[in-house]
């Protein structure tokens, strides 16, 4: 079964945000990455310098069964930015085939914004916003899978 969790996402101060929410919750970071560290991707502008230093991803498990994750938005990804708004359901799905299958069934009617694809960090993960207006996130990571 695939477990569900809340993404987040700032306007730059996302870093400011999970100290906050760490310094409550308690925890380590299983992950924390910042957008320097992504790879060029061929036709595509170079990334702002601003932009560099701001997370990428980050993750705070908050229980066994629960994280809170996030990023800083920016560049392209900033136009629909709009505190209120600014977070997404992630489903992390416990085979390639059920990532696939969710993915497909709730993008359904909605709008695809980053197809299903294997990524620079290694889960397969797409993005869409649903029928309703939701955001969502899946992905399917095999090595912690097994």
């Amino acid at each position: 079964m695939a477990s569900v969790n809340v993404y987040l996402n700032f306007d730059g101060n996302c870093e400011e945000a999970f100290t906050f929410y760490k310094s409550v919750f308690g925890g380590e970071y299983p992950y924390i990455g910042r957008f320097k560290e992504m790879p060029p991707k061929e036709g595509t502008p170079p990334l702002p310098k601003e932009m560099e230093d701001k997370i990428m991803h980050v993750s705070l498990q908050i229980s066994k069964e629960t994280s809170i994750m996030g990023s800083d938005t920016g560049g392209e990804w900033a136009s629909s930015f709009k505190q209120g708004n600014n977070f997404s359901i992630s489903i992390n799905a416990e085979s390639k085939e059920e990532a696939d299958k969710l993915f497909n069934g709730l993008s359904n009617g909605g709008t695809v914004t980053m197809p299903m694809n294997k990524t620079f960090w290694g889960d397969y993960f797409g993005m869409f916003t649903d029928k309703f207006g939701i955001n969502w996130m899946v992905s399917f990571n095999e090595v912690q899978n097994k």
